[in-house]
């Protein structure tokens, strides 16, 4: 792979530059709250959808701030002079953060100020006109090209579970915002990425939001990593398109169909510690005469459990047209953009695709004899961040391997938080038609309960076991108590299974 259409990066062995130029942004307030109050709500968020006229307007001061936000994520350039007193110009210049041109100096990548997860302040670093919320979007369809801080970054980041954690591995690591987050709570911190010119990148969001570095190594997929070393968190965003060819390494796997997706998540379990998490986003094919919930499944290492969400699917069309957009292929001249848009039918024509699922993959290394595999389909909205839900559905996998219906009825269970009954009927009818349970938090999802169900479920607070919960509701109802406790554990076990409720 060349990059040698690309600018030049800055230097990423002068880390007392980055310190240096770290301090002056902090001291020009230039970070995710200071954008913000700056820009205001509007011009900010347009910003995320590559609209720079708002900012551009509300930019044409001359405090520091005002220049910073036009220099690093607007790309104007500006007078030397006027940021001399802002930044340490000529140690930028010398090192490659900024270049020269007359009176005026520009910036050499992009940098997005980026809230960590407990407030810190940093910065991702990527090329020009890459930084999702910089100038134009992606601007550049160079093969090695950078990409900054996306939606798929973001969803990630959110997903991933962050409890304390003695190794981490990223895969793929682009800008490095997912080893970024991993080095919050891991000890020690690994990157990869076949792109030597993304780990580059790493190594200046890191020094730049002062970071201590990962280990950095290149290669494709586990080839880079150590022989026998293994880790208690995975993560990767990889390339997952499913696309003819490998033009765009930030994207395209460059292995047929979603191969790529595939090998990764059946690499990762040997890979994991006992009780590790390895998490993905990825693409899947819906092949003709195959359920896809069963083509993830056959993914599964053995000796993990999975949750797999599909959180949207495309037909070929969309799917093709949505890459051939991001590569900026409708601006070509009207043959060419047919002509690839004819290869990518040809390539899905050829291996019975008739659609393309989005989502995520989760596994967690248990050894269990016998594994839990989840897979669903989720459009619905969620609550970000999703990192405790996902370590808890595991949780809750766990408990109900480990526990027969006897063992279920001796067990205590709390109603989980902001959980709200709904009732369905016809005005005036006695009996409502259907009661639902809905949650507000986390994958907010929705269940229809019978009444037994429902009020099992409202009476739950940690207090009385489930079958004695049962024997007052035979009560209440005269149903026989012992047909309730034999017919209503898989109700429960469906409740706790979904995060309704929580074994105590």
């Amino acid at each position: 792979m060349s990059n040698s259409s690309l600018p030049a990066l800055p230097a990423a062995d002068r880390p007392d530059v980055a310190a240096a130029l770290r301090d002056a942004l902090l001291g020009a307030s230039f970070t995710a709250d200071g954008l913000l109050d700056l820009l205001g709500a509007p011009a900010y968020a347009a910003l995320a959808r590559s609209e720079t006229v708002p900012a551009l307007r509300a930019t044409r001061g001359d405090t520091p701030l005002e220049l910073l936000v036009r220099l690093f994520l607007l790309q104007q350039p500006v007078p030397y002079a006027r940021v001399a007193g802002v930044l340490p110009v000529d140690l930028c210049l010398e090192t490659g953060w900024l270049t020269a041109a007359g009176d005026e100096v520009a910036a050499a990548v992009d940098v997005r100020p980026y809230g960590g997860t407990d407030g810190e302040d940093w910065f991702v670093v990527s090329d020009l006109g890459c930084s999702v919320g910089g100038a134009g979007g992606v601007a550049r369809r160079d093969e090695g090209v950078v990409l900054g801080v996306g939606g798929a970054s973001t969803t990630l980041s959110g997903i991933t579970v962050r409890t304390p954690v003695g190794s981490a591995l990223d895969l793929g690591t682009g800008s490095g915002i997912q080893a970024l987050h991993a080095a919050q709570h891991a000890t020690r911190v690994t990157a990869t990425d076949i792109n030597p010119r993304a780990l580059h990148v790493t190594a200046l969001t890191f020094a730049l939001s002062g970071a201590p570095a990962p280990a950095l190594f290149e290669g494709s997929l586990f080839e880079p990593v150590p022989e026998g070393e293994t880790y208690d968190l995975i993560v990767s965003n990889p390339p997952f398109v499913i696309s003819p060819g490998a033009r765009l390494t930030y994207r395209d796997g460059g292995m047929g169909g979603d191969d790529l997706c595939r090998t990764l998540v059946q690499q990762a379990g040997e890979r994991l510690n006992r009780g590790g998490f390895a998490q993905f986003l990825a693409n899947w094919q819906h092949v003709e005469g195959e359920e896809w919930q069963d083509r993830l499944r056959s993914w599964v290492p053995r000796g993990c459990d999975a949750w797999i969400v599909q959180r949207d699917v495309q037909d070929v069309t969309q799917y093709a047209e949505l890459w051939l957009r991001d590569a900026g292929d409708h601006r070509d001249d009207t043959a060419a953009y047919q002509e690839r848009y004819d290869a990518w039918l040809d390539e899905f024509e050829a291996r019975k695709v008739r659609g393309v699922g989005f989502g995520w993959i989760t596994l967690h290394r248990t050894d269990a004899a016998e594994p839990s595999v989840t897979v669903e389909e989720w459009p619905h909205s969620v609550e970000q961040p999703l990192g405790e839900a996902v370590r808890t559905h595991f949780e809750r996998v766990d408990w109900l391997r480990d526990n027969d219906d006897a063992a279920l009825l001796e067990g205590h269970f709390r109603l989980t938080a902001e959980v709200v009954q709904e009732q369905v009927g016809l005005p005036g009818a006695e009996d409502p038609e259907h009661v639902v349970l809905r949650q507000h938090r986390g994958m907010r999802r929705a269940t229809q309960v019978d009444t037994v169900g429902a009020g099992f479920a409202g009476v739950c607070d940690g207090s009385l076991s489930a079958g004695r919960i049962l024997d007052a509701i035979a009560q209440l109802t005269g149903d026989d108590p012992v047909t309730l406790r034999d017919r209503t554990p898989a109700q429960i076990r469906l409740l706790v299974e979904q995060g309704f409720l929580d074994p105590s």
